[in-house]
């Protein structure tokens, strides 16, 4: 095993004696990239690139910041119009008047809709729709398929049964802190099973229906125009939490390709390029119900948010950045797959095309992911298995990123078909998977 500590996991190491769980972001612990060896830290970004505490330069192949950066890293007109604000003051008294240009884009863009609140954070921004959905149907129980956060209303599903929520993008999460009371209030369910959402419906007197409009798998057999008319008919309130998804494949929500409409809508990670700007769209008739219901933070009002938003929106508006992210998609899907049929080791590939990712149909899946964030790490790549797109990842670099897999590919192949062991090619221990490997 290597040994050898960068600079990033020096700090590393303070920082979980300073910081439970060393990092605020499940997502960017370096036990969840490659246990012992990640850089962990960066001194600079910029396009696609990182420059870590040892200056040293890599092209980010995998998450982009946990999928914020579609325009890429410190995009220059984004940063510009956010630094022309701060010198103009962040906060006051008063309120920024970019917030009402901000929520009259947002209904542009969403015809349906009359209403916004606006947030910094994806688990606030899903806890504001919840809220609101509940005010308005005057029920508590809530129907979820997906990943909505950290907040007690979410986690509180693990309380119904062990891990309810881990075919939900995390296993492991613990409800531990999350009140026992909320148990029996969320309701899980399985995407593209609408007989099982029908039943919970049926069965729990459901207020609103929340789910991930799209992640891992295209909807079939009408599932989402299904749940449409479900929650019409039953006077539900319909919420597609579009987090992760919005403006990737569409301006806008990814339910447009699909013509349903649903009574709230949730946007957030790519809409202010790497600053903090959620945004909860919705009918007037739902949307009023916060004013019954208290919903308020001081820095919900601050001015970086919807300026960044604003001038993201006008570029990916111009560019059309949804096309050039979703072509990247299309490209590096290709090449795994050139690869996987050169060397004759079966993948899966899944998600939406900007947010593409692969498994190896093997028991030693993650080992073998684990063995291209090491060696790709070496050859100057951000990489493992999932790769978000943004419009700096031109096709050279996806040819130079295929390349130096091609070799890793070879070795996995010799695992698979030889003698050879991945445990002699690891450096580390296996990259962690969920939640509940951390405790």
């Amino acid at each position: 095993m290597n040994t050898k500590k960068n600079k990033g996991q020096q700090l590393y190491k303070k920082a979980k004696t300073l910081i439970p769980g060393g990092t605020m972001l499940l997502s960017k612990r370096p036990e969840m990239f490659l246990p012992d060896l990640w850089p962990s830290y960066f001194s600079k970004a910029k396009g696609c690139k990182i420059w870590d505490l040892d200056g040293k330069e890599y092209i980010d192949m995998s998450i982009m910041g946990i999928g914020t950066n579609t325009l890429g890293y410190g995009h220059d007109e984004v940063d510009n119009a956010v630094i022309k604000n701060i010198h103009k003051g962040n906060m006051s008294t008063l309120n920024c008047p970019e917030e009402v240009t901000f929520a009259e884009k947002l209904i542009e863009i969403n015809p349906w809709a009359d209403m916004v609140r606006l947030a910094r954070a994806g688990g606030e921004a899903n806890s504001i729709a919840i809220r609101i959905a509940r005010a308005t149907s005057g029920k508590d129980n809530i129907a979820i398929c997906g990943y909505h956060g950290w907040h007690d209303w979410y986690l509180s599903a693990n309380h119904n049964k062990k891990d309810e929520l881990g075919e939900h993008l995390l296993k492991g999460l613990n409800p531990k802190g999350v009140p026992k009371k909320l148990k029996d209030t969320v309701f899980p369910f399985h995407y593209n099973n609408f007989d099982e959402l029908e039943k919970i419906v049926t069965n729990h007197d459901i207020g609103a229906i929340k789910l991930e409009v799209m992640r891992s798998f295209e909807p079939k057999n009408n599932f989402l125009q299904k749940i449409r008319d479900l929650a019409t008919k039953n006077n539900i309130v319909l919420i597609f939490d579009e987090c992760t998804s919005g403006f990737r494949e569409t301006f806008g929500g990814i339910f447009k390709k699909f013509n349903v409409e649903p009574d709230i809508a949730i946007f957030g990670k790519t809409m202010g390029n790497g600053y903090a700007i959620t945004a909860v769209v919705g009918k007037r008739n739902v949307m009023e119900a916060a004013q019954k219901t208290f919903i308020s933070s001081t820095f919900w009002t601050e001015r970086i948010g919807p300026t960044a938003g604003l001038k993201t929106l006008e570029i990916m508006e111009k560019i059309r950045s949804w096309e050039i992210i979703s072509e990247a998609g299309k490209q590096i899907r290709s090449e795994w797959i050139k690869l996987s049929k050169k060397y004759d080791i079966p993948i899966t590939i899944n998600g939406i095309l900007p947010i593409s990712t692969f498994s190896f149909q093997s028991p030693s899946n993650n080992l073998y992911k684990t063995l291209i964030t090491q060696e790709m790490l070496k050859k100057g790549f951000l990489a493992n298995t999932s790769f978000y797109a943004c419009i700096d990842h031109t096709q050279n670099i996806i040819m130079k990123y295929s390349k130096e897999l091609e070799s890793i590919f070879y070795d996995i192949s010799e695992c698979e078909k030889t003698n050879k062991n991945i445990h002699d090619l690891l450096e580390t221990e296996p990259a962690h998977t969920g939640f509940d490997r951390l405790n």
